[in-house]
């Protein structure tokens, strides 16, 4: 059976300009710094996505077109799929849109929000009170199909936080 990964990322830092609705909020410097980190960070560690579901947030997409340029990744049609879904979206959303990837994609990121990336992550893998900041990097094992990923069926290989790192989740 061919070993699967998700990536679960959190946005980078957004700015917060007057009179701008939340959903056409971008970046602030911090934010671009971070996602060139992370970008650089998932490069370093050959993890690169075969797919892309990325929320329609501006702030989510400037995450992943920040990250990609940093993967050396050309985006090819259909590779990413800016999908309004993952806006304000439930682990039980995030769930529905992992099981519709298609089955030949070996390493898949997921670029939403919070609280809905850090509770997935939890769900996922069974970790509890897992730091998700922005720009956050949840790396989990997935042993299964993507169509069978339910609560509990993955385990957090590392997280990668712009400030911590990455770390081995503990026991």
């Amino acid at each position: 059976m061919t070993k699967r990964t998700l990536l679960v990322l959190r946005h980078s830092k957004s700015a917060y300009p007057a009179d701008t609705a939340d959903l056409d909020r971008p970046l602030s410097p911090r934010g671009q710094r971070d996602a060139v980190a992370a970008g650089r960070w998932l490069r370093g560690e050959g993890l690169i996505p075969d797919l892309v579901d990325c929320s329609t947030a501006e702030r989510a997409r400037e995450t992943w077109d920040l990250i990609s340029d940093q993967l050396g990744w050309a985006e090819q049609p259909g590779l990413v799929h800016y999908d309004p879904r993952l806006y304000e979206a439930s682990p039980g959303d995030l769930l529905a849109v992992i099981r519709e990837t298609p089955g030949e994609a070996g390493i898949v990121a997921l670029v939403g929000h919070n609280p809905g990336s850090a509770e997935l992550a939890s769900a996922l893998t069974g970790q509890r009170g897992l730091s998700f900041p922005t720009s956050a990097v949840a790396v989990i094992g997935i042993g299964g199909g993507w169509a069978g990923v339910s609560a509990g069926s993955g385990s957090l290989a590392t997280l990668w936080t712009p400030k911590g790192g990455s770390a081995l989740p503990a026991g």
